[in-house]
């Protein structure tokens, strides 16, 4: 009986894994326990925590509204951060993340939550307030009228101010970033056809973490050669599964690529994140603890992902099987007419950053809603395709997987990826704050 192309995929994961030399890239998907604490919750819907969290995937589908300098991750973690701190100034349900505000009895946290989100988003995107400002008043009018009600506006404004200040120095705003010099040597980094475009976000990984110490602190280990037998068995696997008219690939591994691929990865476990605080009408106070765990996460694991990438400017598959007689490795034989499934993105291979931000979403929403869900994840970009799952893992592994069968990635970056994104929602998980005893 043929084992299918997934079967053998998630094999040579766990082979490529036990082949490198370093013990940091030889775990691949096991899952790390993270610690629990118990929190009180007060009553009340999180589902304006969800609306806000939609309404800022809707101006980062407005063309031109975000800065092609900026990751989008960093406005997702900020959003989130200032509705966590603005509930918790009030409720103090939980620690901050970084402002308690003073706050009177009986305001409102709802309102603080409101305010906060709002003036996040008008400070990040001046030009598209009249969402946010809509958004808003409709919002607050479904809070009754009172000084509680003022009085969490004033919480959420004040945490909002200092949020967006305290980023304001983050060095996310340096523009244009310094100019990226392409290497020559074989396994260098540099700019993939058709296009060959300049490589993105090559400042990010210098940009001022949201909750590590730097983005530097869960660098991966330094990738095998491209002149050893685990590199070319990585890069062969991708020549055979990724190619444009692989007939190796099955029609579902094709469908996956492709839905994967339509929409940020970003956007797709937010939203992932928002039908879970929806079906389980969680309370405000969970659901902004879960968002601000996720988003701070995904924005840290991102800046880690560029400075890992920028440090190491590993080639792209593409570069490196239609230039691999120049590898010097006799076990790759050299494809000047290979093209991968999708265009290449424009940064370098290692790590691979569908493996770490699904790794990461998938760690933090596990540490509070147990592994084992059963997850359809559907993508707006991808209307009508939906996949089912039975937990997070396996959703972040198949979100992994499709970039060998995209032609994006060799199994070595989606190793190093899946590590660094559990390190990651491991470390902010510990000093952010874990799941409350209900979330589940």
């Amino acid at each position: 009986m043929r084992k299918t192309g997934k079967t053998l995929v998630l094999a040579a994961m766990a082979a490529v894994a036990a082949g490198m030399t370093s013990p940091a890239l030889a775990a691949t998907a096991r899952h790390e326990p993270v610690p629990r604490s118990a929190v009180a919750f007060t009553p009340g819907s999180g589902q304006s925590v969800v609306d806000w969290n939609r309404e800022l995937i809707t101006i980062l589908g407005t063309p031109g509204a975000q800065p092609a300098t900026v990751h989008p991750t960093r406005s997702f973690a900020i959003l989130q951060a200032a509705e966590y701190d603005a509930v918790t100034s009030i409720t103090r349900a939980a620690p901050s993340y970084r402002f308690t505000v003073p706050a009177p009895r009986g305001a409102r946290p709802d309102a603080a939550a409101d305010k906060a989100a709002h003036d996040v988003l008008t400070a990040l995107y001046p030009a598209l307030k009249a969402g946010p400002d809509q958004l808003l008043a409709g919002e607050l009018a479904a809070i009754p009228d009172s000084r509680g009600k003022q009085q969490g506006i004033r919480v959420g404004e004040i945490v909002a101010k200092r949020l967006i200040g305290l980023r304001s120095s983050d060095g996310s705003a340096t523009t244009p970033p310094p100019p990226f010099i392409a290497g020559t040597k074989p396994g260098d980094y540099r700019p993939t056809p058709p296009e060959f475009p300049a490589p993105v976000f090559t400042n990010w990984g210098s940009v001022t973490p949201f909750v590590l110490g730097s983005g530097r602190q869960f660098r991966s280990a330094p990738p095998p050669p491209i002149t050893s037998v685990t590199y070319a068995r990585a890069l062969n696997q991708v020549k055979r599964l990724g190619r444009d008219s692989s007939t190796t690939r099955t029609a579902d591994e094709t469908t996956l690529a492709k839905f994967w691929g339509a929409a940020p990865i970003w956007n797709v476990w937010n939203q992932i994140a928002q039908k879970l605080a929806a079906t389980r009408h969680a309370t405000l106070e969970q659901t902004v603890t879960v968002f601000a765990n996720l988003d701070l996460t995904l924005a840290d694991a991102t800046i880690g992902l560029y400075d890992a990438k920028y440090h190491y400017l590993v080639w792209r598959p593409v570069t490196a099987i239609q230039e691999g007689s120049t590898a010097g490795n006799p076990h790759i034989i050299g494809d000047p007419g290979w093209n991968p499934l999708a265009v290449t993105a424009p940064d370098p291979s290692y790590p691979g950053a569908h493996a770490t931000i699904s790794q990461a979403a998938a760690t933090v929403l596990s540490a509070f809603y147990g592994d084992h869900q059963r997850l359809t994840v559907r993508s707006d970009a991808d209307p009508g395709v939906t996949r089912t799952f039975g937990s997070f893992q396996a959703a972040a592994n198949e979100a992994t997987l499709s970039r060998i069968f995209a032609g994006q990635h060799t199994m070595i970056d989606l190793v190093a990826g899946q590590q660094l994104g559990r390190h990651v929602a491991g470390f902010v998980l510990r000093h952010l704050g874990s799941a409350p005893a209900d979330a589940r």
